[in-house]
């Protein structure tokens, strides 16, 4: 379900605002899954790389305290690759507070600063 919620709105409906409208959905169930220690408990029984799924929530947040808990998560994790791109969304979220590149898909006029940021090759997710 957490997959369903966090990875396929956001493929079927990029550039729309319904690629977001289940975030809040996908990181409750994060962070229940996180609260009952199954992120743990795959990565011992199964694959230690599929406890990033129950991470990305927490990246793809608007919300710098999901992202400072992304980056924990992929620094306890030792993940170099994950974390790397942990931090860059995280810088975004607390240079703009937001993502830029959802402004168009969610109506969201853009800053100057944003503008900018995005014709410099800013991030796009």
């Amino acid at each position: 379900l957490l997959l369903l919620l966090d990875q396929f709105s956001r493929n079927l409906f990029r550039g729309d605002a319904r690629a977001f409208a289940q975030d809040a959905h996908a990181r409750a169930i994060a962070d229940a899954a996180l609260d009952s220690g199954y992120d743990a408990e795959i990565a011992e029984t199964l694959d230690p790389r599929l406890r990033s799924f129950f991470y990305l929530p927490f990246m793809h947040s608007e919300d710098v305290a999901d992202q400072d808990r992304c980056v924990a998560l992929y620094e306890a994790m030792g993940d170099e690759e994950s974390l790397k791109y942990a931090h860059i969304h995280r810088d975004i979220i607390v240079r703009f507070g937001r993502f830029p590149h959802r402004n168009p898909a969610l109506g969201r006029d853009t800053t100057a600063e944003e503008q900018a940021f995005l014709d410099a090759g800013g991030f796009s997710g």
